[in-house]
């Protein structure tokens, strides 16, 4: 596993918990309006100098007495076979730790869930099912991802599915990834934020996307159909 960073401190990625973030590089889709083109495209992963994996569980470990949890991202976590003894050893440390997946390895999420390494799951929905490869930026086996949600649905001990509203989703797609995911125990809709030059693909920090209020008034036509989420600021 190649870890390429490292966030000390975060507030905002575990739902209330003080939290570092380690970040994992490497990834298999290839969104086109990912912000972080250096932990996805095969060229810049290969410049970015790897953090040691026991450098990491040392640190967490001296500083656990500051933080609650450890969110585990990428990239793609995932694609790593070694993901499992990583999560092990944070566990061991007394930190609940959080993955964060885009569910195109639905096996390794059922490793870890069955294992009980997670204590949370945060898995990108990236777009209804017609426009999934798009949105992806490569081809994606579907029976995967509605192989990953079941795993989730069925095993994590809290999650949530996620959606960033990304240029060319439209409230149609969005409604229609509710009823794909409907009846789960939390949905959560980002804006997209446009970043010149920080994208897989560039071009796309000059398509629009909805605008927030949009994306607010979709929030509530769907809003029933889950125990909790909404627009996440």
């Amino acid at each position: 596993m190649k870890i390429a960073a490292v966030v000390p401190t975060s507030l905002s990625d575990y739902p209330d918990r003080v939290a570092a973030v380690v970040f994992t590089a490497g990834c298999s889709f290839r969104c086109p309006f990912c912000h972080n083109p250096d932990l996805v495209l095969p060229g810049r992963v290969s410049r970015l100098p790897a953090i040691a994996p026991e450098s990491v569980v040392d640190d967490l470990a001296q500083r656990g007495s500051f933080l609650d949890a450890v969110v585990v991202t990428g990239g793609e976590p995932t694609m790593h076979d070694d993901l499992p003894a990583l999560l092990d050893q944070l566990h061991r440390l007394g930190l609940l730790v959080k993955l964060d997946t885009n569910g195109s390895r639905p096996a390794m999420i059922e490793a870890v869930l069955s294992r009980g390494l997670a204590d949370y799951v945060a898995m990108d929905i990236k777009a209804p099912r017609a426009k999934y490869d798009k949105l992806a930026g490569t081809r994606v086996d579907l029976a995967a991802i509605d192989r990953s949600i079941a795993a989730i649905r069925g095993r994590a001990p809290a999650y949530e599915f996620r959606t960033t509203a990304a240029p060319s989703l439209t409230p149609a797609d969005v409604e229609s990834i509710a009823e794909w995911i409907n009846g789960a125990s939390r949905y959560v809709l980002q804006p997209f934020v446009a970043r010149r030059g920080a994208l897989v693909d560039g071009s796309w920090s000059e398509r629009s996307a909805m605008d927030p209020q949009v994306l607010h008034t979709t929030w509530e036509r769907i809003a029933d159909a889950f125990e909790s989420g909404g627009v996440r600021a």
